[in-house]
């Protein structure tokens, strides 16, 4: 070690010659180093991306190196959807308002779980793998490299050794090859050079030996190292892979979102002209429910085929639409001949009056359209059950 670190200096100082490595194991070398530097700054910046929060970041941080399951968090948009539903209750469910906060709220939360999904799968098929070459294979690639450098210290500290070795042998076999003087003050110094040219070409022989040795040693973790530098190329190809699947997965979030967003649209759409229309001034006169539409909305028909229409008088503000109440009354009124469809309950409903239908979560009923009906409700059956129910609370399946 002390050899090498005296090595390292001496060529850093410039007093030393260094063993060059080829030109094709330099460029292995700086395409690795790329490799390692653009793959961090990608994972971090994916990282902020799937979580903009820096304390959740380190927290999460925490969790993994102390091998621990990272606590489930509230998305934004959950939490968005929790607050716009008790808002809607204390506003009222029934009320304009408190009806599109309910939308609103749904179709966020909708947006929250499918954020969760997309975070969850960019963690599994993206960040992991880009995680592990930098704690797995680098780490690896890194410790023989170090080892590598170590054993070219020591092979180039032993081709100086060498080197001095034979000068100071070359030297001595000079003095020894001259005429000795008997008449000098002291003879004995032509012994002594014999014995000298004697003892160097030993330590001749004997760093030849040792720079045989490094020299093996050297060759061999070269081609250790070598082979995991072109493990690199492979490591593109998983990183590559993974890139595309990470790609599907943010391809159906958006989609998703989209989706929702335009589903929503077309709900808050359909009742938009009622809203601003009639509504408020309804309200202003009489704090009773605004009359119902005289036609379903197009949304409303499209999702449901209604029964054919029967006759229905215009709405006018305080006076009872008797045609109307009658075809919406679900104890008189039979189901289409085609056009009902099965749905699923999201939410417990308890039935504010005998034409509604109380409904538990998850139960599947049918429904179908009326006309005349308020676009938020539809006609829901279970057995012989019969009654009202509001649209917010289901899930209408194909």
């Amino acid at each position: 070690m002390t050899t090498s670190f005296l090595q390292f200096t001496e060529e850093k100082l410039g007093q030393a010659e260094k063993t060059e490595l080829d030109a094709h194991f330099e460029s292995l070398l700086a395409r690795a180093d790329c490799t390692k530097n653009w793959t961090e700054k990608i994972l971090r910046q994916t990282e902020v991306l799937l979580q903009p929060n820096p304390s959740a970041r380190v927290e999460e941080f925490l969790y993994e190196k102390l091998d621990r399951k990272v606590p489930s968090r509230v998305t934004n948009g959950e939490l968005l959807a929790q607050y716009m539903t008790e808002a809607a209750n204390d506003f009222g469910p029934g009320t304009p308002y408190g009806k599109t906060l309910i939308k609103v709220g749904e179709t966020q939360r909708r947006l929250g779980a499918a954020e969760r999904d997309f975070i969850h799968c960019a963690s599994i098929n993206f960040l992991t793998p880009l995680r592990n070459f930098l704690e797995g294979d680098w780490r690896t690639i890194s410790k023989e490299r170090r080892i590598l450098q170590n054993r070219r210290l020591d092979l180039d500290a032993c081709k100086a050794r060498l080197k001095k070795a034979k000068a100071a042998e070359a030297k001595a076999a000079c003095e020894g090859d001259a005429v000795p003087d008997f008449q000098e003050t002291r003879p004995r110094n032509y012994v002594l050079s014999a014995s000298a040219s004697a003892l160097w070409s030993d330590e001749v022989e004997k760093a030849e030996h040792e720079l045989r040795l490094t020299q093996t040693e050297f060759d061999r973790q070269a081609e250790v190292t070598r082979l995991l530098l072109e493990g690199i190329s492979s490591t593109h190809v998983n990183h590559l892979r993974c890139l595309h699947e990470f790609v599907e997965s943010q391809t159906n979030y958006y989609a998703q979102c989209y989706q929702y967003m335009l589903d929503l649209q077309k709900q808050l759409g359909s009742s938009k002209g009622e809203i601003f229309s009639g509504t408020f001034v309804g309200n202003a006169e009489s704090t009773s429910p605004p009359a119902a539409a005289t036609s379903p909305p197009a949304v409303a028909a499209a999702t449901l085929p209604a029964v054919p229409t029967i006759p229905v008088v215009p709405t006018i503000v305080g006076v009872p639409n008797t045609v109307a109440e009658s075809v919406l009354n679900p104890n008189e009124v039979k189901p289409p001949a085609s056009g009902t469809r099965k749905a699923r309950v999201l939410y417990d409903y308890e039935a504010a009056d005998s034409t509604e239908l109380a409904l538990l979560a998850d139960e599947m009923i049918t429904v179908y359209s009326l006309p005349g009906m308020d676009p938020d409700w539809l006609i829901g059956e279970r057995g012989n059950q019969k009654g009202k129910v509001p649209v917010t609370y289901l899930e209408l399946l194909s």
